[in-house]
């Protein structure tokens, strides 16, 4: 599997869109970072297909409409005290 995912960092709440083969490694790897320490997985997507992943993955970095998008779909996921 694939995944595309988003942390939440709590203090600044900046997101973070990523792409792994292993989330959990990978989110493990995220909190070993001093300056990504205490981020939150707040959502992540599975695939079958690697380059189904990449495309999403850049999407979401690319382009403000696919990510306010989604980040009005995981509104709660996300803390957000409005969720539509």
């Amino acid at each position: 599997m694939f995944y595309v995912y988003v942390l939440k960092n709590p203090k600044s709440a900046a997101l973070y869109y990523g792409f792994s083969r292993n989330l959990k490694a990978r989110f493990v790897s995220h909190q070993k970072t001093a300056r990504r320490a205490n981020w939150k997985l707040v959502y992540y997507e599975a695939y079958l297909n690697e380059q189904d992943a990449r495309d999403r993955e850049r999407m979401l970095q690319q382009y403000g409409a696919a990510r306010s998008h989604l980040k009005q779909r995981i509104a709660r996921s996300m803390g957000l005290e409005s969720a539509g």
